[in-house]
């Protein structure tokens, strides 16, 4: 009886050099980066309440979108999905096409960005910055239809971060966000939070931050914020998975309109809805309480954060609550910072910011 065998081809073991440099280079990108800063943010003391913010858009392509483009690149190359010269795809709003662009220019493949063609033009520029090129569809819901279509007129790799995000990333540890998060608070007067606010895109962080506190069997509680025209909040208080929107999200980077497969809303305790009007005040105060800029996605989880901050105090209960940075500010200037983008949407925000602000200087309630 004979065995055959059949000889690796010149071409595959080609490809295996390639595909281990690739992973080299994308673990390299992390071997070099620094952890992101948990910065406080400032509440009277007496409140016996400390609430922190988790900086991501101090990665080095601004956002926390940097994560998860490195464990979406990761899990493609090891998956042998994602090949030498053929492109990859995304469907984005933004922060994750800039990240993926860049890592995409690391192991030297193209990358596409389908996206809505309301996506701020500083995001176009950075991910164009990063070599990627956009391609812009009318209506937002048609990015998936669209990018399944140019991977397969390419021979490209879909990338799909809203059915893997959830699954790319390894939520047990190797030093992903709740892992990170949970060491920087160790030495804090209350180092395990009892409130982790996120919000969602994919689904992504949110599931990972729930799966490693039960992972750990911490007693932490996981809200998710979701803004105006987004299902999420929706088919989470209805259990109605096939829950959709008609309108796309104004706060770019959160938001979607359906439940996405990363989506995991059995593994969270609580949601809350926030008005876009509140993000956006969120966000000035943000500024003026830390001399920082944000995107409007980190003013949904601030505003929510101090909601939970307000309840917390109500029931004279102590702790910490920790929410995220998600990217900076710098990339919307011409529309949540703009009062004319404001105006022309047809958003006050200062009632949210008087609201703010008379909560944090102990003369108002919230919520």
């Amino acid at each position: 009886m004979s065995i055959e065998t059949l000889d690796v081809d010149r071409s595959d073991l080609e490809y295996r050099a390639w595909l281990n440099e690739a992973v080299r280079k994308v673990q390299a990108d992390a071997n070099r980066s620094a952890d992101t800063h948990l910065l406080r943010f400032p509440l009277p003391e007496e409140w016996g309440i400390d609430l922190y913010l988790k900086d991501e858009s101090t990665h080095p392509t601004g956002s926390l979108k940097h994560r998860l483009a490195r464990s979406l690149f990761l899990y493609g190359l090891c998956n042998g999905w994602i090949r030498p010269g053929k492109p990859v795809i995304e469907a984005s709003s933004g922060s994750t096409a800039v990240s993926e662009a860049y890592f995409a220019k690391l192991i030297g493949v193209p990358f596409i960005a389908v996206m809505a063609k309301t996506t701020s033009q500083a995001k176009i520029d950075l991910i164009e910055f990063h070599g990627g090129t956009c391609h812009l569809v009318a209506d937002p819901a048609e990015v998936y239809e669209v990018s399944a279509r140019l991977a397969e007129e390419t021979g490209g790799h879909y990338m799909d971060q809203f059915t893997y995000a959830e699954r790319a990333t390894d939520w047990r540890g190797n030093n992903n966000i709740a892992e990170s998060i949970f060491a920087q608070l160790r030495l804090e007067p209350h180092p395990e939070p009892t409130w982790i606010v996120a919000t969602a895109g994919t689904g992504g962080t949110s599931a990972t931050i729930a799966r490693y506190v039960h992972y750990m069997q911490y007693d932490t509680l996981i809200c998710v914020a979701d803004p105006e025209n987004s299902c999420f909040f929706e088919g989470w208080v209805s259990h109605d998975p096939s829950a959709t929107c008609d309108r796309g999200s104004r706060i770019e980077g959160i938001g979607r309109p359906r439940m996405e497969p990363s989506f995991v809303p059995g593994a969270i305790d609580r949601m809350m809805k926030v008005p876009d009007g509140a993000s956006i005040a969120a966000i000035r105060v943000l500024e003026h309480q830390l001399g920082k800029k944000a995107g409007a996605s980190t003013g949904t989880g601030l505003w929510s954060a101090l909601r939970i901050v307000a309840e917390m105090r109500a029931s004279g209960r102590r702790g910490s609550v920790v929410t995220l940075i998600c990217d900076p500010g710098d990339r919307y200037l011409d529309k949540y910072y703009s009062d004319d983008w404001l105006a022309g949407q047809g958003i006050d925000i200062a009632p949210y910011q008087d609201e703010l602000e008379a909560f944090l200087n102990g003369t108002g309630l919230l919520g």
